[in-house]
Order: C-alpha cells, then structure tokens, then sequence
C-alpha cells in the first residue's frame, strides 16, 4: 500500500502476523523479501512455453489469448501490479529488475512472433514492437481500470479476453 519504501518490515510482519524476527529468518533483507514477492507473483514459464507451442502451431488466438488470459482473470492479485506501479515511481531498482527479467522479455517475444507472422503474409506490415506493447497496453489499461481505479467490470474476464484479443487481431490481419 505505501510501497517499498514507505513500508517498514516491522508493518510487513504484523501485517503477516508474524514476529520481525521471524521475517528475518526468512528473509534476510527487504530487499530479500521483495524480490521473493516479485517472483512468487510473476511466474511466466509455465505460461511462456503455453505461447511458445502455440506459436509453432501458428495459432495466433491462442498466442494472443494466453498472454490476456494470464493478465485478465477471476480472483487476479491487484498486489503485483500496486506493487510493481510503487516500486517504478520510487524508482526502485528490483522494478527495473522486474522489467529486464520479465516484461521486456515477454515483449521481445511477442514483437517476435508478430514479426513472424509479418514476414509469413499473415499480418499487415506493423512495427512489431510497437504491435506488441500495444497489445500489453491494452491488457494493462484494463487492470489499472479495475484494479486500481476500481471501475465496475461491465463483462467477463473471459469476454473481455475475447474482445481484446479480436480487437487487436482484427487490425493486423490481412
């Protein structure tokens, strides 16, 4: 809630409802324990390799709609991307961690794979990073909408995975 900085593991603990020491125990440090939070939150490889067979098979709604679906879903903890949105205001350095290991990695292969599909004739001619970070731009604007803002949902996760997905892909295809 007042991100890294402003949270004391002291608050962390009684939070958790543990002792300081205990904390401690467990992790060394905050930064320690931050960066566990960050990796428990952020599992990407069961879901890379998902999108990656699904990539060999030229499945474009299953690429686009793994990587929505993994974003938009019942119960999503709003926590990771409070965190993450704290941690990148302070300047913190495990959000530029976070982005080097997971995101941009995450972008690249999406850029990839767009510029792929590109190069097959299945896609428009599109600058295939921007293709992508639009996509994830589309995905993030909806968590911060709930998330954060916390404007009612007026459909599904699913339906708007569904509609995210067929939006974006309907203004690439050919």
């Amino acid at each position: 809630k007042n991100g890294f900085n402003g949270t004391t593991t002291r608050e962390i603990a009684r939070t958790a409802g543990i002792s300081e020491a205990l904390l401690f125990k467990h992790f060394p440090t905050k930064r320690a324990l931050y960066a566990a939070i960050i990796a428990a939150k952020s599992q990407l490889s069961q879901l890379m390799a998902s999108i990656e067979e699904a990539a060999e098979k030229r499945d474009d709604v299953r690429v686009f709609t793994l990587i929505a679906g993994f974003r938009i879903h019942r119960g999503a903890d709003p926590s990771l991307l409070r965190l993450l949105l704290f941690s990148a205001l302070e300047g913190h350095e495990l959000s530029d961690m976070f982005f080097r290991n997971r995101h941009r990695v995450f972008y690249e292969f999406l850029a990839g794979y767009i510029a792929r599909r590109t190069q097959e004739g299945a896609f428009r001619k599109v600058d295939p990073l921007l293709a992508a970070q639009s996509f994830i731009g589309m995905i993030v604007y909806h968590r911060l909408l709930h998330d954060i803002f916390g404007v009612p949902a007026h459909c599904s996760p699913e339906e708007a995975v569904a509609g995210y997905v067929d939006v974006f892909l309907e203004g690439l295809r050919k």
